[in-house]
């Protein structure tokens, strides 16, 4: 199988299912943030700060992430593939990372500006591409179903790096910025 079809050189693509939809269909755009998301998590978990417990957690999220594009991808009633699925014990698996984070940080106070590791930031850059791919698998919600639990899944999982990202200035020893806004 060759890696180019060709079949895109004039901007359309097919979904799963086969309809053939341009590149910038809502659909694309959704899965794609979702891919975009992925790089970036991968880049995360090659950081050599994250320990192996968390490179283990990481890696579950790139393979939910993988389930949620595929579905973004898929537009069809009866598909003939068999599609991954988001189920609830995968939004409570990312509950219980978060809680279990929260439980060694300090209360939040104030929003904090991000920075100060590589590490941190990286947190940061996949929290904001998890919101803006919430918002585009909303909008795809709106033209025609999708599973409820995709876009929970995402939800969580902007929580889940903000916190991560405390876990990490804290265990770093990095000073996280508290935002002072001046009014």
């Amino acid at each position: 199988m060759k890696i180019y079809t060709k079949t895109g050189d004039k901007g359309s693509t097919s979904l799963i299912g086969g309809k053939r939809v341009p590149k910038n269909h809502p659909r694309i755009d959704a899965y794609g943030t979702v891919d975009e998301l992925m790089a970036f998590v991968a880049l995360l978990r090659d950081q050599e700060v994250i320990e192996k417990e968390w490179k283990a957690v990481l890696a579950e999220v790139l393979d939910r992430l993988m389930s949620c594009a595929s579905i973004l991808a898929a537009d069809c009633d009866d598909c003939k593939v068999k599609l991954p699925t988001i189920s609830s014990a995968d939004i409570e698996l990312l509950e219980h990372q978060i809680d279990k984070m929260d439980a060694q940080l300090e209360p939040l106070t104030s929003f904090v500006l991000p920075g100060g590791h590589q590490a941190v930031s990286l947190c940061h850059v996949a929290r904001t591409i998890c919101r803006r791919a919430e918002r585009l698998a909303i909008s795809v919600a709106e033209e025609s179903p999708l599973p409820e639990n995709v876009i929970k899944y995402i939800n969580r999982l902007s929580d889940f790096f903000f916190t991560f990202s405390r876990l990490l200035a804290k265990n770093l020893k990095i000073e996280q910025i508290p935002w002072k806004p001046k009014v």
